[in-house]
């Protein structure tokens, strides 16, 4: 199926968890002068017009980045986050939120590369669009798990590889766990992060145990949970990152951001979260 479009979900709290770890994952990546790729396997359309007819019509953006839009003393991440965001709305009403291509954009050097894959035509043609002429990225129409053999280890072997596949048949958890399996076995030494939502469906449970059992030395997970689930058992209430091979700093980092996070974009004082980690 190709039905998913994340404009729907623009800006929501699943995205401030998502690319606020992106970009503290490319920071780290940055204080080295080695150039790194970074390979998103779900990319998008790029960036997101908040006020276009799909993210309007449930306007998640507003129990999301638009909480920490003029918010006053964030942690300094949240700030820096939150500054990004600014970027691409320079006159300081947001509009605009960047997907996970753009976060990453922001952050590349001269010297890093992008490549990009995303399968859904529309947002495949958009994404093309938002990256025309910026000769470090190339893109690709196809579906990025099956890209990865290609490309791994990368040239420079650094590289931050996210996973952020649409979850709408229930195979893209398992698909997630065997790329990551033969991701490893090509490139031991990369970052790899995946996100993913927190529902009440049973393989969406599971995938944080089943990622915890691959073979790296060190992994991070954290989850954001902004409401209770509902009793009907359907909707997401939450989303997690998956982290292996996380920079050092990444824990104590979140230690001070996700409080804030549960504070800030839970619902009717619902919010939590979990932090946990494999140190090497």
């Amino acid at each position: 199926m190709l039905s998913y479009r994340h404009a729907f979900h623009a800006g929501n709290h699943a995205d401030v968890l998502k690319h606020l770890v992106e970009l503290e994952l490319l920071r780290y990546l940055a204080q080295k002068a080695k150039p790194y790729w970074y390979i998103d396997t779900h990319a998008g359309a790029g960036c997101y017009e908040l006020d276009s007819d799909y993210a309007a019509q449930n306007a998640e953006f507003e129990s999301g980045i638009a909480r920490l839009w003029d918010a006053e003393g964030l942690p300094k991440s949240l700030q820096e986050y939150v500054a990004m965001v600014r970027h691409f709305n320079p006159d300081g009403t947001l509009k605009l939120y960047p997907g996970s291509p753009l976060v990453a954009q922001y952050a590349l050097r001269e010297q890093d590369r992008m490549r990009l894959y995303e399968l859904h035509p529309t947002d495949h043609a958009i994404l093309e669009e938002n990256f025309a002429h910026d000769a470090q990225v190339l893109m690709q129409k196809a579906d990025g798990f099956g890209a990865l053999k290609a490309l791994l280890p990368p040239p420079p072997r650094r590289a931050f590889v996210l996973m952020d596949p649409p979850y709408e048949e229930k195979q893209d958890y398992q698909r997630v766990v065997k790329a990551l399996q033969e991701g490893l076995k090509r490139f031991a030494t990369g970052t790899y992060a995946v996100w993913y939502p927190q529902l009440q469906r049973s393989e969406s449970v599971q995938l944080p145990a089943q990622l915890k059992e691959l073979p790296v030395k060190s992994w991070l997970h954290v989850a954001l949970s902004v409401q209770r689930p509902s009793a009907d058992g359907f909707g997401m209430h939450g989303s997690g990152m998956f982290v292996l091979n996380p920079p050092w700093t990444l824990y104590a980092t979140l230690q001070e951001v996700m409080p804030v996070l549960a504070s800030r974009l839970g619902q009717n004082g619902e919010g939590s979260f979990i932090q946990e980690q494999q140190a090497a």
